[in-house]
């Protein structure tokens, strides 16, 4: 015996919530072979040293993929859980509140501030 044919509804589907922006996968990379713990810090973590733990490879290169929505973030390393640094392969910086620098990181948006592919 045959199931009867359900009938396709006639009233429209409910729309859809607008996403919000679309989130980019953000390469870090950090190179210290005697390292043991490597984490990369910043405004999109709340600077949690161990919320951001990065993986090493044989030769000592350090690498973490994150996804960000699109904006301009601040960063660090801590190494070991001691050591703060700087990206040493991002020249763009500014200055914090300890006197040492951050690095920037720009997602999405080009350096003058208009959408675009990522600095």
């Amino acid at each position: 015996m045959k199931e009867p044919v359900k009938k396709k509804s006639s009233s429209p589907r409910p729309a859809r919530a607008p996403k919000g922006p679309k989130k980019e996968s953000v390469l870090f990379e950090y190179f210290d072979p005697s390292a043991n713990a490597v984490a990369v810090v910043g405004d999109f973590n709340q600077w949690n040293p161990e919320g951001k733990l990065m993986k090493r490879d044989s030769g000592g290169l350090w690498t973490l993929k994150i996804s960000l929505p699109p904006g301009t973030y601040q960063y660090k390393f801590v190494i070991n859980g001691e050591r703060w640094e700087e990206d040493p392969l991002n020249l763009q910086r500014v200055m914090n509140e300890h006197g040492t620098f951050n690095s920037i990181r720009n997602v999405g948006i080009n350096v003058d501030g208009n959408p675009g592919p990522t600095a």
